[in-house]
């Protein structure tokens, strides 16, 4: 394993469960995970690193905030080599400190979106080395995206 942690980005719900079928890829790596702390993460996130994120984050300054300083502390901490998220929010300010600080980042548009882009995606899409989509569709608004097809 690398000295150097993949940082695994996600909302809990369905946008970490979309992380999930990543995992022959993740478990090869040192791997950080950040995510809300639900019942639901808890339970599958049970022995890994796992960074607890602020919630709600739509619209909610105070959440950005908190979340921004949550990343300078994930950042100084374990020096991710790269920021892999399927949204939502958490990821917006993991995804601007990683492009400051030269970390690739990967943004996966989620299964469900394929008639317009998700909020994050947009936020993060100045800040996002590579995007990937789960449909061509998506690649109307994601151009660069590659497709990677579903992740179920």
């Amino acid at each position: 394993m690398s000295s150097a942690p993949v940082l695994l980005v996600a909302s809990s719900g369905g946008h970490l469960a979309q992380l999930w079928p990543l995992r022959p890829w993740w478990t090869t790596h040192e791997r950080v995970w950040i995510t809300f702390k639900t019942p639901d993460a808890v339970s599958a996130l049970a022995g890994e690193t796992v960074h607890w994120a602020y919630h709600p984050t739509t619209r909610n300054v105070v959440n950005l905030v908190r979340n921004t300083f949550l990343a300078l502390r994930v950042f100084a901490r374990h020096r991710p080599r790269v920021v892999v998220s399927t949204g939502a929010g958490v990821a917006v300010p993991f995804f601007v400190l990683a492009r400051l600080l030269r970390v690739p980042t990967v943004y996966i548009e989620v299964y469900d979106r394929m008639d317009t882009p998700t909020l994050t995606a947009r936020l993060c899409r100045p800040f996002t080395r590579l995007f990937l989509a789960q449909w061509d569709e998506q690649r109307e608004f994601m151009p660069t995206a590659i497709t990677v097809g579903p992740l179920l």
